[in-house]
């Protein structure tokens, strides 16, 4: 009889677990960034788009005529192949991308553009991936070229009476305080430390990253498009959460710095947790229900959170469900041709909350291809 009892309580408590093994089960498979259906694999996915990049013609925003120098949307693309092809062992795709360099070495030299703006000085990420590809030390100078004149005296039509003050302080004076900058101007400053293993590049991207969240993080953790435009734009805020997320994988543990940008990237996963749809996408507008699902913006941000599981600096219980959701859900928007839909064509500010939901939404517009790739390489790190 004792014997009998035992049994009966063994058995209900096998009943009573079995509900939360399969929970966990369930919960571990959906935070699982490694196992993904059949043509969704991170491998086979940046194949597609990489391959489709090599084929693209240097791009002009949209226009027919070709570019005067590279834009700053094809370097991200060939910025995200590039690191595509070195994390999945393509070499023969490398050879592509380093054939589409070539060119600016001889003839297609004015297609490299002066670093005399954030938008332009971010070229410089490109040759910095080509020299610890390839080891040759002409892409090694370019790179540096670029650097190092983001830190330099002002030069060009861009400068501003304020341009030395931020120099004098320490800071770019290509400093102007859009949110787009802190990707343009970590991912070269980024790049140049991994390229020579000089600390300089990576401090100061990293005070300049500190300037931007005192001054323009929100307590909900997003940025405005702009400090007189009260819209969290898409794509605006995916510069900043893709920007902390490239500076945080380099950065020293030691630096002076890091808590602080930590904080501020936490602060803002969080807030984008919350505003992630049930799909999986975010929006052109990121807390407007009405806004329309945009694909450039929830590259970038699940570009972040996928660094941020990989680092171990985010829970991957919490956030890689969201993570795989934004990367199942990005990939549906990519068409037979290999171009990405949905994509917010290039937006100045205003304060105008209809502007923002009337704006075109391009098809292979590299906005949108980028961070497709940058996704891929992440989830191969």
């Amino acid at each position: 009889m004792k014997q009998t009892i035992q049994c009966l309580i063994l058995a209900l408590g096998m009943a009573q677990l079995h509900p939360v093994v399969c929970e966990a089960q369930s919960k571990k498979a959906m935070a699982d960034l490694t196992k993904w259906p059949a043509g969704a694999s991170p491998q086979e996915v940046g194949k597609r788009v990489a391959e489709h990049f090599v084929l693209t013609p240097h791009t002009n925003f949209g226009r027919t005529t070709p570019p005067r120098t590279i834009t700053y949307p094809e370097t991200c693309t060939w910025y995200g192949a590039l690191t595509f092809a070195k994390q999945s062992g393509d070499k023969q795709l490398v050879q592509k991308l380093v054939q589409r360099f070539d060119p600016m070495f001889g003839a297609q030299d004015t297609l490299i553009p002066k670093p005399v703006h954030v938008d332009a000085t971010v070229f410089g990420s490109v040759p910095f991936e080509l020299y610890m590809q390839t080891k040759d030390n002409r892409y090694l100078e370019i790179g540096k070229r670029f650097a190092d004149k983001q830190w330099d005296n002002p030069e060009g039509p861009h400068v501003k009476p304020e341009s030395q003050d931020y120099l004098n302080r320490g800071f770019s004076w290509q400093t102007r305080m859009w949110i787009d900058d802190m990707f343009m101007i970590t991912a070269v400053q980024s790049q140049a430390y991994r390229a020579t293993n000089d600390k300089k590049y990576i401090e100061r991207a990293a005070k300049e990253m500190v300037l931007y969240l005192d001054s323009l993080q929100k307590p909900n953790g997003l940025f405005y498009h702009a400090p007189d435009v009260p819209y969290f734009w898409g794509r605006g805020d995916g510069w900043m959460a893709a920007g902390m997320a490239e500076l945080l994988r380099s950065l020293p543990k030691e630096s002076q710095y890091r808590e602080r940008i930590m904080k501020g990237y936490k602060t803002m996963m969080a807030s984008l947790l919350k505003y992630q749809a049930e799909n999986g996408m975010w929006r052109q507008l990121i807390d407007d229900a009405e806004s329309w699902p945009e694909t450039s913006c929830t590259g970038m941000f699940t570009f972040a959170m996928i660094t941020g599981v990989k680092n171990g600096w985010l829970d991957a219980a919490t956030y890689g469900p969201a993570a795989r959701k934004g990367w199942l859900a990005l990939i549906t928007y990519i068409d037979s041709n290999d171009d990405v839909r949905e994509v917010c064509e290039g937006t100045n500010k205003k304060n105008d909350r209809q502007y923002y939901l009337d704006r075109k939404r391009n098809i292979g517009d590299l906005h949108g291809q980028a961070p497709v790739l940058w996704c891929a390489t992440a989830l191969l790190r």
